[in-house]
C-alpha cells in the first residue's frame, strides 16, 4: 500500500490560505476518484477539494475551523499499488491588470513607488499573512505593536481589516488601504487575502450551518450571525467609515430597450441556449460609460487615485440564504452581447449553487446591482470598497410621460426605470458622478429596436 499526500490546492493569483468547514470524508472511510474530501472557506468563496486518487482517508491534518495555507499537506490518503507523487492542482496565470496612478490636484503626492523596508516580524510567535506583514511595514508598525493588536480571524489571528481599523483609529482618520493598490510586482508566493474583505458585499456561504437560536422571553430570538452575514457587516460598516457617500438618480425611459429584448428573447434562446436578460444590457451600458468617463473606474491609496487598466465588472447576485455575493466580469468591455449574457448566466447560475472560483469573485473595479428584482424602484447602494461607485437599476414600471413631437407634445405610456450611483465623494465629484449615470441612461434610452444579435 501506498500513501497518497493531499495537498491545498491553488485557489487563484491571490489566494493564499482557507479554512477548514467541513470533512465530508473521515478516517477509514473509502474514496473513489473525484471524490470531494473536505469543504473548505476563502475570504470571498466556499468550495469542495476532490481527490485526485482512490484509496482510502487515514489521516486529517488539520481541524475544522483550522487555517491551511496553499501548499499544505491537509490529509493522507492510502492507496493501492506503486507511490503517488504529490499534484498540486494548476491554476490558470491571471494576467496582471495594468494600473494607473493619477495626481489629485493641490495634494501633495504619496511616492510613486511603493518600496518599504519590510520589518522583521520572524520572531514574534503570532502568525501573520504576508499581507498584513507588508502593511505594517508601509505603516512603519513595530513588532511590539503589531502583537499588542486584537485580532478578530480564528484564534485570534490578525486580518488585514482588523490592521487596517488600527491604522485608521490610530491615525485619527478613515485611510484605509486596501490590496488592491499595492503597486510593486507581487513576489513568487502568492499574497495572502484578507479574511473578512470584499466579499463584495459577500462571500459565498457554499456549505454553512443552520444560525444557532436562542428563546427569550416575549416569544423574541436570538439568532447568531453565519460566517457570511458577519463578514458582510463588518464589509459594509468598513466602507461606510470610509467613503463619504453621495447618491445621484436619474430616471431613464427604456422603452425601446423592452421591446427589442421581448422581440428577440425567444430567437435567442433558440439559437444560444440561453436566455436573455436586462442584467447583460445594463452590464453593456456601464462598460461603455466607463470608457467615456474613466476616472469613474478608480480606487484610492492614501492621498493616490489608482486609475485601472481593466473593466471589471461586479454584479450582485442574490442568494438562497438572503445573502449577496458579487462574481466578476472580467474585461466586460471586450465582450459583444452574446458574451456578456453566457457570462451573466454563467456566474449567476454557479453563485446559486455555490459553485464560484475565488478568484471569479475578486479584481472587481465597478459593481452593478439590481435592486429591481425585488420590485424596488431604486436604492442607494454601499460601495464595494475599494471601488468608489456603484450603480442600482429600479424596477421597470409603465408610466405616462410626456413625449415630444414634431406636432406637439402627447402623453404615452412608456417603460421608465431609475438608476442611482452612489459614489465616493472623495474623489468623485458630483458633476462626474452625474455625468456617469446620466450617460449609462442614455445609451439605455438610444437602444437600436433594429440591432442584430
Amino acid at each position: 500500500m501506498a500513501q497518497y499526500e493531499l495537498l491545498l490546492p491553488k485557489m487563484g493569483e491571490s489566494v493564499a490560505e482557507a479554512t477548514v468547514i467541513k470533512w465530508v470524508k473521515q478516517p477509514g472511510d473509502s474514496i473513489d476518484l473525484d471524490d470531494t474530501i473536505l469543504e473548505i472557506a476563502t475570504d470571498k468563496v466556499d468550495s469542495e477539494v476532490p481527490s485526485p486518487v482512490a484509496g482510502k482517508l487515514v489521516k486529517q491534518l488539520f481541524a475544522e475551523d483550522e487555517v491551511a495555507q496553499v501548499g499544505d499537506v491537509i490529509a493522507i490518503i492510502e492507496t493501492e499499488g506503486g507511490d503517488h507523487p504529490t499534484v498540486e492542482t494548476p491554476v490558470a496565470e491571471i494576467p496582471a491588470m495594468e494600473e494607473k496612478v493619477e495626481a489629485i490636484p493641490g495634494i501633495e503626492q504619496l511616492p510613486s513607488e511603493n518600496k518599504t523596508t519590510a520589518a522583521d516580524f520572524s520572531s514574534s510567535d503570532r502568525f501573520y499573512s504576508p499581507l498584513v506583514k507588508s502593511i505594517a511595514a508601509q505603516e512603519n508598525i513595530s513588532l511590539a505593536e503589531l502583537d499588542a493588536i486584537k485580532g478578530s480571524g480564528a484564534d485570534g489571528r490578525l486580518n488585514k481589516d482588523d490592521l487596517l481599523n488600527y491604522i485608521a483609529n490610530r491615525n485619527g482618520e478613515n485611510v484605509i488601504k486596501s490590496q488592491t493598490v499595492i503597486l510593486a510586482p507581487p513576489p513568487p508566493v502568492e499574497i495572502a487575502s484578507e479574511r473578512k474583505s470584499n466579499a463584495n458585499l459577500a462571500e459565498q456561504p457554499a456549505v454553512t450551518s443552520k444560525p444557532s437560536t436562542t428563546s427569550v422571553s416575549g416569544g423574541d430570538e436570538i439568532i447568531e450571525m453565519d460566517r457570511m452575514r458577519k463578514l458582510i457587516a463588518d464589509h459594509m460598516v468598513m466602507s461606510k467609515s470610509t467613503s463619504p457617500h453621495v447618491t445621484s438618480f436619474v430616471e431613464a425611459d427604456v422603452t425601446n430597450m423592452v421591446l427589442w429584448r421581448n422581440k428577440v428573447k425567444n430567437s435567442f434562446e433558440k439559437r444560444e441556449n440561453e436566455k436573455i436578460t436586462f442584467t447583460p444590457i445594463f452590464v453593456e451600458a456601464v462598460a461603455k460609460a466607463i470608457k467615456d468617463f474613466p476616472m469613474i473606474n478608480v480606487s484610492v491609496n492614501g492621498t493616490q487615485i489608482i486609475k485601472k487598466g481593466n473593466i471589471n465588472i461586479g454584479m450582485a447576485a442574490a442568494l438562497p440564504s438572503g445573502n449577496l455575493i458579487v462574481p466578476v466580469i472580467k474585461n466586460a468591455d471586450q465582450l459583444n452581447l452574446v458574451g456578456l449574457t453566457k457570462a451573466v448566466n454563467d456566474l449567476a447560475a454557479r453563485a446559486r449553487n455555490s459553485k464560484l472560483k475565488p478568484d471569479e469573485t475578486q479584481g472587481g473595479t465597478f459593481t452593478l446591482t439590481n435592486v429591481g428584482s425585488f420590485g424596488n424602484v431604486m436604492g442607494t447602494p454601499i460601495i464595494n470598497q475599494p471601488q468608489v461607485a456603484i450603480l442600482a437599476v429600479g424596477a421597470i414600471k409603465k408610466k405616462p410621460a410626456v413625449l415630444e413631437t414634431e406636432h406637439g407634445d402627447v402623453i404615452a405610456i412608456r417603460h421608465m426605470m431609475f438608476l442611482s450611483l452612489s459614489y465616493d465623494h472623495r474623489v468623485v465629484d458630483g458633476s462626474l458622478g452625474g455625468m456617469f449615470v446620466r450617460r449609462v441612461a442614455d445609451y439605455l434610452e438610444s437602444w437600436d429596436l433594429n440591432r442584430e444579435i
